[in-house]
């Protein structure tokens, strides 16, 4: 992806850039709505943020919380989003918004690892590498999480981790086993 991405005075600027979203939640949103339909409502929403646009979707996976709780289990997929041409992009930013989705989603922040309405995480700016907090690109813990390189080998198995040098599907199959299954036949 590093053809894609180009760093130009302190930002990124996008020539149809890919990026990676993480995708999840474990509990109802305070419409009622299922942990899945959240989920699906927070992709459509990803259309809604200027200069991007969906391009794929990975199946809906199901998987045990990381790390073991008493929570119940967590939906995830990973959305593959395009930066349009001419589009400057700060990753920050991009957070933001991110942020303010989860919030439209009834996403309340209380304790790490709590469970929640709905998680949208930026995997992957291209092959950007950024140790800047908010966010750290690649996402820091990604590699180590199957309900992240699940879905991620389905919609981009040909992404490498730019630091690991690893595509999803072996950094996956490196992991100690943890829980986790497609969903069969994902409904709203």
């Amino acid at each position: 992806m590093s053809q894609f991405c180009e760093h130009r005075n302190g930002a990124w600027i996008a020539h149809c850039c890919i990026v990676l979203i993480g995708v999840g939640a474990n509990l109802s949103g305070p419409d009622g709505r299922s942990a899945l339909a959240t989920c699906k409502q927070a992709v459509a929403l990803l259309d809604s943020i200027p200069g991007l646009r969906l391009i794929a979707l990975s199946r809906w996976f199901e998987s045990a919380p990381v790390p073991p709780s008493g929570q119940p289990p967590y939906v995830n997929a990973v959305a593959s989003v395009r930066i349009e041409p001419g589009v400057t992009i700060d990753p920050a930013v991009l957070l933001a918004r991110l942020m303010e989705i989860e919030a439209a989603c009834g996403r309340q922040r209380s304790t790490p690892n709590a469970a929640r309405t709905l998680d949208l995480d930026i995997i992957a700016v291209g092959d950007m590498i950024s140790d800047t907090p908010d966010p750290i690109l690649p996402h820091p813990r990604a590699h180590l999480r199957a309900f992240v390189l699940a879905p991620l080998a389905d919609v981009a198995p040909h992404w490498v981790h730019p630091v690991l040098g690893g595509t999803a599907a072996t950094l996956l199959a490196a992991l100690p086993p943890q829980e986790i299954r497609v969903l069969a036949a994902p409904c709203g």
